[in-house]
């Protein structure tokens, strides 16, 4: 059965990659983006398509719209680019999360909550479990994200309680791929940009901080398989790779697929940048029968070529 499916941040990375799938799964799909930092390249390919509608709103301000599932990934994701603005990240997380929370309970539908392994901070456990409560620093330089998503958390969980609201919340972890944005200063991005123009790569620290890496196309089909859930299954789950690599080890494997004469250099840590970052996927694998297929050099490969035919 055809479903109407409303994305904000559409335009986005992830997003443009979810209406894609959504579509090639039959759906009718609405884009919903301000261009803050989603691009409408990612999307004209799909412009097109009979089923495809992309409308220029910012998620701060209500949308009326009638749909079976909303998939709420609407907010700057990457450091550079939240803490551009901070207070409009802060509002984009919260006001978004009311007003497509709000549409959700009018209309009935299901919605999920694109949050993020940021939630965690820098973590005290590893890897990180659902039950853990995070060690963020509340006032800090990237708390308009980590705690604009904590508090969405908190209002999906409550609009469930308390009015019934068909709530999914997933927990995003470093996802990477074609379309990622060439300057959203992210390490895979940066790295391949550096890298395929021989430019020294910029490690910040020491290189021995870890991150795990997962494909889009993976991650994409976590957050179907959660949306596809019945609605006993409400989160937060972790979506993300558990192969763990060094920042190091990342920037070696980046140098050695472009054939790139780049020299690794170090940097200052910036602030609050969390030293390890690892999911416990034991739910997702239980819950979703979900776990992600495609190796980090797999991925980089496609990554690579994209970001080459962008230069």
């Amino acid at each position: 059965m055809k479903k109407r499916i409303l994305v904000t941040g559409g335009a986005g990375f992830l997003g443009s990659h979810l209406c894609e799938r959504l579509l090639s799964e039959g759906n009718d799909v609405i884009c919903l983006d301000n261009y803050f930092t989603g691009q409408k390249q990612n999307v004209v390919h799909l412009i097109g398509h009979p089923y495809f509608e992309l409308v220029r709103h910012d998620v701060t301000m209500p949308y009326y719209v009638e749909v079976d599932e909303i998939y709420n990934l609407a907010c700057p994701a990457s450091p550079i680019h939240y803490q551009y603005n901070p207070i409009k990240t802060v509002k984009t997380s919260v006001m978004g999360a009311i007003n497509m929370l709000g549409l959700a309970k009018r209309i009935r539908a299901k919605v999920l909550q694109a949050s993020t392994s940021e939630v965690y901070g820098d973590p005290e456990i590893h890897p990180q479990h659902e039950e853990y409560w995070g060690n963020v620093n509340p006032i800090g330089d990237r708390a308009c994200y980590d705690e604009g998503k904590r508090a969405a958390e908190t209002l999906f969980v409550n609009y469930h309680k308390q009015n019934g609201v068909r709530i999914k919340i997933i927990r995003i972890f470093n996802t990477y791929g074609p379309r990622m944005h060439p300057n959203d200063g992210r390490v895979v991005s940066n790295f391949i940009m550096q890298a395929l123009q021989n430019k020294e790569i910029t490690i910040y620290g020491n290189g021995q901080q870890t991150r795990s890496f997962c494909y889009v196309d993976d991650m994409v089909t976590g957050m179907i398989n959660m949306m596809d859930t019945d609605d006993k299954i409400t989160g937060p789950i972790n979506i993300g790779n558990p192969e763990e690599f060094t920042i190091h080890q990342l920037a070696e494997t980046v140098v050695r697929m472009t054939g790139s004469k780049s020299k690794i250099v170090y940097h200052p840590l910036p602030s609050d940048d969390p030293l390890q970052r690892k999911p416990d996927i034991s739910k997702a694998r239980q819950l979703l029968g979900w776990e992600p297929k495609i190796k980090l050099e797999e991925g980089l490969m496609k990554t690579i070529e994209y970001f080459r035919n962008l230069l």
